[in-house]
Formats: structure tokens, C-alpha cells, sequence
């Protein structure tokens, strides 16, 4: 009998150590982001005519945000601030880079790739890259152990949207086709609308090879997408199943993708010990009509600083430490995801000033957590266009693109955008979520409260607008050709 309960406890004493263990195991953490995927594209936040099956399970297996941010309401911008943390107008990378551009990502920057390569981990991209296609600027670069993917967006090619080609004089006639690129080389080219139709296949198939190699090893995994951006196309598998549409079709094959990566997590025993994030680069390109996504009713869309630019899907799961079916409202965004992840993972933070926030307390479902008390929105050429704080935004005196002003094109030929000047104002959006309704002169102390909130984000990151310069603003990384 003795001899019974010495066993018992012996075994007690090692489940406990394992236990112990497995909670002391390094993370591992898989980041998806679409491209130009809106507010409303996914059936979870209102999506309508196709469903997004895997992504609504991961939403009731997770946490779902409802007031999710990102760094600046187009690519490149905001690809730099979600991989740094930063605004992007702080480390000089504000707008979108083009192909052959001298500029990029500077190598002084701290990105999330690199942050985890200091504590061991195993690093990959399998997508669209954006920050720099100059071998200096290249993911192998800054801390990605692998890569496989567009070095920018999938429109940087001399065809039109329907891969067609284009006139002589038209602005991307004089670009080479897409290159493919595995590593720092260019392994083939995509130049035709069945070359596009493979691309989101393709990255799903390295990153489950990526996650099979490294099953036993602690791994960081970036998967880029390069849709639903204009130009889309539907792999055959998908070409037509949705019912809505070459878009529906889009949308249908990411969502198999996100299928196929946490049904690979969870084959492999992975799913308890992973952090899945699904999000997006921006909100959609609305002047695509029935090739663009929904901001699932915010004003405007990409390219601009009201809701429907910036507010996009945000998922967040881990099984067993992120509470099921939770619905975070506070205001976050994608520059919080790394000092989060520094956090989660116990990893050292970068040594130049960051603008995120730790969320860990939101993901806990700390309740009075509400860690992101102020936003800047800045655009084009670093200018200061809105502040918030909390519910609160103030619109500044600003001139900018509005899709709202012109009709749509359809099947993949572009609407009209007309440049308008927005005035002064001012939105509660708790109560006017579309910012439609302008109550400054029902709060002027709300006012006079984000006016010096503005002033102070000009002291710090400048402002175009105003000729301020700032006095802690960082350079892109150049190089002389």
C-alpha cells in the first residue's frame, strides 16, 4: 500500500512538473493580415451573401475586437507600424513605396521578427512585404529567418486590374511583372490573373510546412496576403462557390487558408501553446464597388483617417488562455501588438521610443483594463488629420480623397475619388459610429481637451499641416543609387 502511494505521488510530482513546463514553453505566435479587407467583410462583423465559416469559429474560440485600429490607412504606412510599433510617420515611413524606390524600412528599427530571433525563435514571411524591395530593406533583413512572397502590392505590375495591358502612358505601364521572391531571390514572375489566382495557395502552403518543421521548436509566422487588394482572383478550387462574386470567392479561399493553418495548429498539438491573430493592413478600396470590400457601414475607406480607413477586423485566439467568445470594445491597434507580444513572450523590448500599448490586461479580460487612452490619425506626408481619446474624435481641418462623393466602378475598373476639404469636427462614436453628426458646439470642453492632445502628438511626431517638425521623429532607411 505504501509502496502504491509513493508511486501516486511520484506521478503527481511529475504531472506537476510538466505542467509546469508546458505553461514555461515560449509561445508561438502566427499573424495573419489581409490586404485592404474592411470592417465588414467578414460574416462575424456583418458581412453579408458569403460566409467566412473558419474565421467566425476562430471569433467564437477567441476574442474579437470591435474597435481595432491601424497604424495609418495605407500599406506600406501601416505594414511599418504593426511590425515596429511605432506611428510610422516616426521612423519616416508615412504613404506607399513603389517599386525600384530608394527608400525603406531603416535597419535601426527593431521589428517584431528581429525581437523574437533575440530569445531563439524560428521566423518566417509568406506574403506581401511592402517595407522596401531594395535586398536592404528585404525581410532576411530584419529578422525573418525565411520568406516567400511580393516584395509590394499586387497592382505594381505594367496590366491593368483585369491583367490586361496598359496604355503606353499609363502610370504602371513601364513596370516589369511581379516578382516572386524566395529569400533575397527572385524565384519567378506573375504575369498574368491565373499567376494571382495561385498566390493565396501558395503562402498557405509554406506556412504549413513552416509550422510542421518547426512543431518543435518556438515560431514566429507573418502571413501577408496579398488579397483581397485589387487586382483578385479565385484559385479554381474557389472560382465561382461563393455566390457574390469574384470578391466572395476571394474572401471564401483566406478563409479555407485560415482553416487550413489552425486545423494544422491543432493536428500538431500546437493550438494550446499558439496565438493566432487575423487582422487587417487597412480598410477597404470602396471606389472598386463590387470588387472591394465593406466598412460595414463607417464613413469613407482606405486612404483616409475616418473609420472605414481604419478600423478593421480584429481576431484574437488561444485556446485555453484567451477566454472563448469575448468581445473587446476598447480601443487598440496593430502598433500594440508588439510590446503585447514582448510581454507574452518575455522578450526584450527595442531600445528606440515605441508608440504601443500592452494589451495583455484585454486579452486576460481584465475587467477596467483600458491600457490605449489616446490615437493620433496622421496621413500623406506626416500630416496630423484626427485625434481620440477613448470614444471621443476630433476631426482636423484636413484635405482628402472621398469615395463617398462618386459612384463606384464595377468588375474591376475604378470609380472616380474626389479631393474634398473636411472641416473642424468633432464625433462621439459610441453614439455615431459613421461619424455623420458634428457636436462640437454641444462640447467645447471635449474640444479644447483633444486640441491639446493634438498639439501635443504635433510636439513629438510633427505635423505637415502645420510646419511643425517634431522632435522625435526617426529617418527611413535610404540608400544612394
Amino acid at each position: 500500500m505504501r509502496k502504491q502511494n509513493l508511486i501516486s505521488v511520484l506521478a503527481l510530482s511529475c504531472l506537476g512538473t510538466l505542467t509546469i513546463n508546458a505553461q514555461k514553453k515560449s509561445p508561438n505566435v502566427v499573424l495573419i493580415l489581409m490586404d485592404d479587407m474592411g470592417y465588414g467583410d467578414l460574416s462575424c462583423y456583418g458581412a453579408v451573401q458569403y460566409k467566412t465559416p473558419n474565421m467566425d469559429k476562430m471569433a467564437n474560440e477567441g476574442m474579437r475586437f470591435s474597435n481595432f485600429l491601424v497604424a495609418q490607412s495605407v500599406s506600406t504606412a501601416s505594414r511599418a507600424g504593426l511590425l515596429t510599433g511605432c506611428y510610422p510617420n516616426r521612423i519616416g515611413m508615412s504613404g506607399v513605396l513603389f517599386p525600384n524606390s530608394n527608400k525603406g524600412l531603416n535597419p535601426s528599427e527593431t521589428t517584431i521578427a528581429e525581437m523574437f530571433k533575440q530569445k531563439g525563435y524560428n521566423t518566417a514571411i509568406f506574403g506581401k512585404w511592402h517595407l522596401g524591395d531594395n535586398k536592404e530593406f528585404m525581410p532576411l533583413q530584419h529578422g525573418f529567418d525565411e520568406y516567400f512572397g511580393l516584395p509590394y502590392s499586387n497592382d505594381m505590375w505594367p496590366l491593368d486590374y483585369l491583367g490586361q495591358q496598359l496604355a503606353p502612358n499609363s502610370f504602371f505601364s513601364n513596370l516589369v511583372p511581379l516578382s516572386l521572391i524566395s529569400g533575397n531571390e527572385k524565384v519567378s514572375e506573375i504575369k498574368t490573373m491565373e499567376d494571382q489566382s495561385h498566390l493565396t495557395g501558395l503562402y498557405t502552403d509554406h506556412a504549413i510546412q513552416f509550422i510542421k518543421k518547426n512543431k518543435n521548436k518556438p515560431f514566429f509566422l507573418y502571413i501577408p496576403h496579398s488579397m483581397p487588394h485589387t487586382p483578385i482572383a479565385a484559385s479554381d478550387k474557389f472560382k465561382g462557390k461563393s455566390g457574390a462574386g469574384v470578391y466572395g470567392d476571394v474572401m471564401m479561399e483566406i478563409d479555407w487558408s485560415v482553416g487550413e493553418i489552425l486545423k494544422t495548429l491543432k493536428e500538431l498539438r500546437l493550438d494550446k501553446n499558439t496565438l493566432v491573430i487575423v487582422t487587417s493592413d487597412n480598410g477597404p478600396w470602396k471606389n472598386f464597388g463590387n470588387w472591394a470590400g465593406s466598412s460595414g457601414g463607417l464613413r469613407e475607406a482606405k486612404m483616409t483617417v475616418f473609420e472605414g480607413g481604419q478600423r478593421v477586423p480584429c481576431i484574437m485566439k488561444w485556446k485555453g488562455t484567451i477566454t472563448e467568445g469575448e468581445i473587446c470594445n476598447k480601443l487598440s491597434s496593430t502598433i500594440d501588438f508588439l510590446p503585447t507580444l514582448a510581454a507574452i513572450c518575455d522578450l526584450k523590448m527595442p531600445e528606440n521610443k515605441i508608440d504601443g500599448v500592452d494589451i495583455t490586461d484585454l486579452l486576460k479580460g481584465k475587467e477596467g483594463a483600458n491600457p490605449r487612452k489616446y490615437f493620433y490619425y496622421y496621413y500623406d506626408n506626416n500630416s496630423l488629420k484626427a485625434v481620440r481619446r477613448d470614444n471621443w474624435k476630433l476631426v482636423l481641418p484636413h484635405n482628402s480623397l472621398s469615395t463617398e462623393m462618386d459612384i463606384p466602378g464595377m468588375d474591376g475598373h475604378a470609380g472616380k475619388t474626389t479631393y474634398i476639404d473636411f472641416p473642424l469636427a468633432l464625433y462621439n462614436l459610441r453614439e455615431d459610429p459613421a461619424e455623420r453628426y458634428d457636436v462640437q458646439k454641444n462640447y467645447p470642453e471635449i474640444i479644447e481637451e483633444l486640441q491639446k492632445v493634438a498639439k501635443m502628438a504635433r510636439e513629438d511626431l510633427g505635423d505637415h499641416l502645420t510646419g511643425i517638425k517634431g522632435k522625435n521623429r526617426r529617418p527611413a532607411g535610404i540608400i544612394n543609387k
